[in-house]
């Protein structure tokens, strides 16, 4: 399974790293180390049924490898070790008037390359319960959330610290200066990405901060701040709270509040409120959205991530224009309760008003339906298959998608 290049590079980077330590330091440094190799094939559909659609059909079928390793900490006050991703994915299916799915690059000609992909690496230390990465990395918080919705996932670039000195408190710092997209083997500049703002440029530096305290095993509070330089500034508090009614019965809280400003010649002007309650009875969960903007413009992120929002899905993501109010519901099963573990199901509906980058009179919805089954145990074990269909209907977009996914994640180590 090591013989692929991206294998090789990493287990040589790997290798020239343990070299570089004292040979009583390497102990823990190798025990702890973690390694896997996700193979991910992913076929996309999608049909845009609008009049006048300058291209009425995207469709894309690629091959996903994901490399990750992660080793452990050298012995000592101060711990140092190192991280390590490999990306490669593979054309299967493609054409120029098919492009456009987020699987694939597109070069100039309109054509999809036969492949694409990188080697990248983090160093890291710790001293105590406090940790420092720089590098590439795949942070995962509120105000910079990387996209891996697609072949293969979003990384950035720069520095993270991240500190637990004190039980239940969680505190992250960092600035990221580049980014490399689900479908770029390359990196650039980050961008701004808000309906109805103006004045964006592309950006070397984003700044963040966050605390997370955990109070109890039922309610866990945050706060996190985020600023994409001459672009926006953005507050974002977030309180989840699970309440055990009985045996298996919960009910789940999760409210989102975010205040976002401009930072430089843009317009960035939003509040966007946003809560999910979810009632879970055996394998059943049932949910309920509710999500409004205020201001100027739309909810910003950073471009060709996710939104921290509740009314995030599949096709129109964030249901986050200016003024909009959306509201959701969700249905969930677990075929564990019948016997069946690995099987899920997953379905909704998204209803949104006052929408159209601040003309208040248009609408939009969307219906998804998720259905997947991973492998528990045998030889397949972790084989996992997912089947995403989804319907969007707004002002001058109607769209339709399928996708198909398999994974496969191998332990190396």
């Amino acid at each position: 399974m090591l013989k692929t290049p991206i294998a090789r590079g990493v287990a040589l980077a790997t290798l020239g790293a343990t070299l570089a330590i004292p040979t009583m330091a390497q102990a823990a440094f190798i025990e702890d180390s973690k390694a896997n190799l996700e193979l991910r094939n992913f076929y996309f559909n999608g049909d845009n049924r609008q009049d006048g659609a300058s291209q009425s059909k995207l469709e894309e079928w690629g091959q996903g490898f994901i490399l990750k390793y992660e080793s452990g900490f050298t012995e000592g006050s101060v711990g140092f070790g190192v991280d390590a991703i490999g990306l490669l994915g593979l054309k299967l299916d493609s054409s120029p008037d098919r492009t456009g799915t987020g699987l694939l690059p597109t070069n100039d000609d309109g054509y999809a390359p036969d492949d694409y992909g990188r080697i990248g690496g983090a160093a890291k230390a710790r001293i105590s319960k406090s940790t420092l990465k720089v590098g590439e990395m795949i942070p995962k918080l509120p105000t910079i959330l990387p996209s891996d919705s697609r072949l293969l996932p979003q990384t950035f670039r720069g520095g993270m610290l991240t500190s637990q000195e004190i039980d239940g408190l969680t505190v992250n710092l960092g600035r990221m200066t580049e980014t490399s997209s689900r479908s770029e083997a390359g990196f650039a500049d980050l961008g701004m990405s808000s309906a109805g703002s103006t004045g964006g440029v592309a950006s070397d530096k984003f700044d963040f901060a966050g605390l997370k305290y955990q109070w109890n095993k039922q309610l866990t509070t945050s706060y996190d701040y985020g600023n994409l330089d001459k672009n926006y500034k953005q507050h974002i508090f977030n309180l989840v709270h699970v309440l055990p009614l009985g045996e298996k019965q919960s009910f789940k809280s999760d409210i989102r509040y975010a205040h976002s400003t401009d930072d430089g010649n843009t317009n960035v002007d939003n509040k966007a409120f946003g809560a999910m309650f979810t009632y879970s009875l055996g394998g059943h969960a049932f949910g309920a959205a509710y999500q409004d903007m205020s201001g100027n413009t739309g909810y910003p992120y950073i471009a060709g991530g996710d939104a921290f929002l509740v009314n995030y899905v599949m096709i129109d993501p964030t249901f986050a224009d200016p003024d909009e109010t959306s509201w959701q519901l969700r249905y969930d099963y677990n075929f564990a309760a019948m016997g069946v573990p690995g099987l899920t199901f997953m379905t909704r509906y998204l209803k949104g008003t006052d929408t159209g980058t601040g003309a208040g009179n248009g609408s939009e919805w969307e219906r998804d339906t998720d259905i997947g089954y991973v492998m528990q145990s045998g030889a397949l074990k972790n084989l996992g298959v997912k089947l995403r269909n989804g319907t969007y209907r707004g002002e001058g977009r109607e769209v339709d998608q399928t996708r198909f996914i398999v994974s496969y994640t191998i332990p190396l180590m």
